[in-house]
């Protein structure tokens, strides 16, 4: 195989995505106080751009002849963000900063994702690594300035 190292990473990402997505749903659903109005529906809309991001990714690793995890199973199993389990007792910027970890996160593995696809001269995969990943830091930027904090990218 070409790009073994690519697909590793984009697999990755299929297991971090999908868990991404489930911690938004946690916020979504868990979610009470100021902003509310504001930050719940806007939730739908995070979730849907990571779902996006999943698809894509997704298709790609198949592009490369590679098998995205497909099950809860392998889900859970392999994702490296931390969840929490559903409960009250945690406040909406509590939950909007465990969401900028996550989303740190992914930034991270997508810069480790173009310098991988550098390296196996997968330019294809680089190009949508990037791309998702001017996405992941301009929601951190968002989400940090809801926070009242500057995004930090540069650290």
């Amino acid at each position: 195989m070409k790009y073994t190292k690519t697909q590793a990473v984009l697999n990755q990402l299929v297991a971090d995505l999908s868990q991404m997505s489930m911690i938004i749903h946690q916020t979504h659903w868990y979610m009470r106080g100021p902003n509310f109005l504001k930050l719940h529906p806007l939730m739908d809309e995070f979730m849907e751009e990571i779902d996006s991001q999943l698809d894509v990714i997704s298709e790609r690793l198949i592009a490369l002849d590679g098998s995205p995890y497909s099950t809860l199973k392998e889900m859970a199993e392999n994702t490296k963000i931390q969840d929490w389990p559903g409960e009250w007792d945690k406040t909406t910027p509590e939950r909007l900063a465990h969401l900028v970890d996550g989303y740190r996160y992914l930034e991270d593995l997508y810069q480790h994702g173009i310098e991988v696809s550098d390296v196996e001269k997968d330019f294809s995969t680089q190009d949508i690594f990037i791309g998702l990943k001017t996405a992941i830091e301009k929601k951190i930027w968002m989400i940090q300035a809801e926070l009242g904090s500057a995004p930090e990218i540069d650290e």
